[in-house]
């Protein structure tokens, strides 16, 4: 049994680091997947801490970049108007992930056809979404306004809901208001730090009593593999969605979202 949940969590952990900083949800696949597969967790809490590494993922391709925005802080106003983007678009993600907690993990994360349901409908926004033609006004996060920067945190929060995809919420938002392909995906990655880690905080406290030393195992196998395979991701999706857009993953969304849903009819 141990060896099975090990693979299991290996499994998982590609998965996430594969799927995180796509917009295709990265919780509606590792739930979905850890459904099939029988594997379970006190309070589902494998799915949001393993996120971790892919966090570190992001901060290792980006350190040479946050490194020069920290140092700049004192003197580039551009760079602390930068900071200040990042905060304001986690400002409401941080207040309503915190009240609602309780709701999304025992209610949306215990419902996979609606997670099924979310997938297939995610993806064909997203395929209307990548068809618009845009004439963008922001090509360089660096220069996102503040109230584009909260408007993309909004938009976020509907995230919330397992199968809407947190970088596919944020990045259909920044198109839709102004901003081009490169900087939307680059955006969501910097957004992604600061409320990826808030929920990986939370949820170790909320189910620290229920932790055992096998899970904490399991879960740094997970966090492993999320870090390996999330490295790949990021270092690879910029460039891909400048050349060939968001409708692959529209898709895959499409194709996983019904698959799940005759395989949830199947298995009864």
């Amino acid at each position: 049994m141990a060896d099975q949940s090990i693979i299991s969590a290996l499994i998982l952990g590609l998965i996430e680091g594969l799927t995180e900083f796509i917009p295709v949800s990265s919780t509606a696949h590792v739930l979905l997947a850890g459904h099939f597969l029988g594997f379970k967790s006190p309070g589902n809490t494998f799915a949001v801490l393993i996120q971790l590494g892919a966090i570190l993922a992001i901060l290792l391709v980006y350190f040479s970049k946050l490194l020069q925005i920290v140092l700049a802080l004192p003197s580039d106003p551009r760079a602390r108007r930068f900071v200040a983007a990042v905060l304001v678009a986690f400002l409401p993600a941080a207040v309503i992930g915190a009240l609602a907690h309780d709701f999304i993990k025992t209610i949306l994360f215990e419902t996979p056809v609606l997670i099924c349901i979310v997938l297939i409908l995610g993806g064909f926004v997203l395929l209307v979404v990548d068809r618009m033609q845009f004439r963008p006004k922001y090509r360089d996060v660096m220069d996102y306004p503040l109230s584009l920067a909260f408007k993309i945190g909004l938009c976020q929060c509907v995230a919330m809901i397992p199968g809407t995809s947190r970088s596919g919420a944020t990045i259909v938002g920044a198109l839709l208001m102004g901003a081009d392909k490169r900087s939307a995906a680059e955006f969501s990655f910097f957004l992604a730090m600061p409320t990826m880690l808030g929920a990986f905080v939370l949820d170790l406290y909320k189910n620290r009593d229920a932790l055992s030393f096998d899970d904490a195992t399991i879960i740094a196998v997970g966090f492993v593999m999320a870090f390996v395979s999330a490295l790949f991701v990021v270092r690879s999706l910029l460039g891909f969605v400048s050349r060939r857009g968001y409708s692959l993953f529209a898709w895959w969304r499409i194709l996983v979202g019904a698959a799940g849903l005759i395989g949830l009819f199947l298995m009864g």
